[in-house]
């Protein structure tokens, strides 16, 4: 796998170091394949990621979402070697920690662990304040709002009610 060199980028650009730290990651990532992963898309706004945690207990596995981040890290008491009757230890339960970033308004809605597969369920909010809405047009009378016939008007007839 090739590794790329963003610093000539990064001397270029400003705001961009999330994105250059965000490719990086990934290009990091890719080279340890353990626990593997599948990632859903269920519809518009909802995700599924599975992971294949054969092995581990729910109490083994902590999931953490942060602002963008969502970090699943596993860790398990080795107890198998102890007794020595094993031929050959084949499943792997070693530690591992799984990152992924997460779009803005992306937010954890629940984890179900089933069978060695840990799903854990995602959807993406986006405030009503960030919707688009629809802007009705004005198509009655054209109106003016002019100053000077605004009060003018009013005085003549205060004036009326105080001779009466």
């Amino acid at each position: 796998m090739r590794s790329f060199d963003f610093t000539p980028y990064r001397r270029s650009t400003i705001g961009f170091d999330r994105l250059f730290e965000f490719l990086e990651n990934a290009n990091r990532e890719q080279s340890d394949n353990y626990p593997p992963y599948d990632i859903e898309k269920l519809s518009d706004d909802r995700y599924r990621i599975t992971l294949a945690v054969a092995g581990f207990a729910p109490g083994d596995i902590d999931i953490t979402a942060r602002q963008n981040l969502l970090t699943i890290t596993g860790r398990k008491a080795e107890s198998r070697n102890r007794d020595g009757n094993y031929v050959h230890m084949g499943i792997a339960t070693r530690a591992f920690e799984r990152r992924f970033e997460l779009a803005d308004f992306v937010r954890v809605e629940n984890a179900d662990m089933k069978d060695g597969l840990l799903s854990i369920e995602l959807v993406r909010e986006i405030p009503d304040a960030m919707k688009p809405r629809k802007i009705e047009i004005n198509g009655g009378e054209r109106r003016t709002i002019d100053a000077e016939t605004g009060p003018k008007a009013d005085v003549p007839a205060q004036s009326e009610a105080a001779e009466a």
